[in-house]
């Protein structure tokens, strides 16, 4: 059984729980993918398995990428990325990946690539507290002093200033899965999820399970 499965991010809704509650959801169109490749310990160094997803005209692939996927026997896909598998797992080439490795109450990790948001500065990038709003201050939305006198003379790394914001992959962990609806391969996952609608998601297996969860 593979460990995950790609998907695209459709929306958020919400939904009513059989107690007249409602809970925020993000809908997402899961597979099917197809396995394209089968890497072994022996050969990569590594188990795992490349899926495809998402079809498209053989003339948008380049010439290795389309002799890649003649060999598997599968059409092109938009999308590949691998996932680790045990070396007993029996997917091959040409095998479906469908929503049934996936059921109601499951927690899964979902990786994305955030909203690109340009160039921001430090009070949109890092919620600092800015300046004086008032005339006359000449501080504002700056980020002010960063950095130290004769000793150590640098400023520290990962201290926050403006730059490019967004546009990064980004993890969220141990989301619920509220329901599964195989006939049109789409999963709701409780909470919201990284990226864009219409982005490319990876929905994994959690591997940290919250102990009240």
């Amino acid at each position: 059984m593979a460990t995950g499965i790609l998907g695209k991010k459709l929306g958020m809704t919400r939904i009513f729980t059989q107690d007249g509650q409602w809970i925020d959801v993000t809908l997402v169109q899961a597979g099917p993918c197809v396995v394209i490749q089968r890497k072994t310990e022996k050969k990569d160094g590594y188990e795992a398995v490349q899926v495809g997803f998402d079809d498209i005209k053989p003339k948008r692939c380049t010439k290795p990428l389309k002799g890649h996927f003649e060999k598997a026997g599968v059409p092109p896909k938009r999308f590949l990325k691998e996932f680790r598998v045990e070396t007993d797992n029996p997917l091959k080439p040409g095998d479906e990946i469908k929503l049934d490795i996936f059921k109601i109450g499951d927690r899964v990790d979902i990786s994305g690539k955030s909203k690109g948001r340009g160039f921001a500065g430090v009070v949109k990038r890092y919620g600092y507290s800015g300046g004086p709003g008032t005339h006359g201050s000449n501080f504002h939305r700056r980020p002010g002093s960063i950095g130290q006198s004769a000793y150590p003379a640098e400023v520290y790394k990962g201290k926050g200033l403006p730059g490019h914001m967004g546009n990064v992959r980004v993890t969220v962990q141990n989301l619920e899965v509220v329901d599964v609806v195989p006939e049109k391969n789409l999963l709701v996952i409780r909470g919201s999820i990284p990226g864009a609608n219409g982005g490319l998601v990876e929905i994994k297996h959690t591997v940290k399970i919250k102990r009240n969860a």
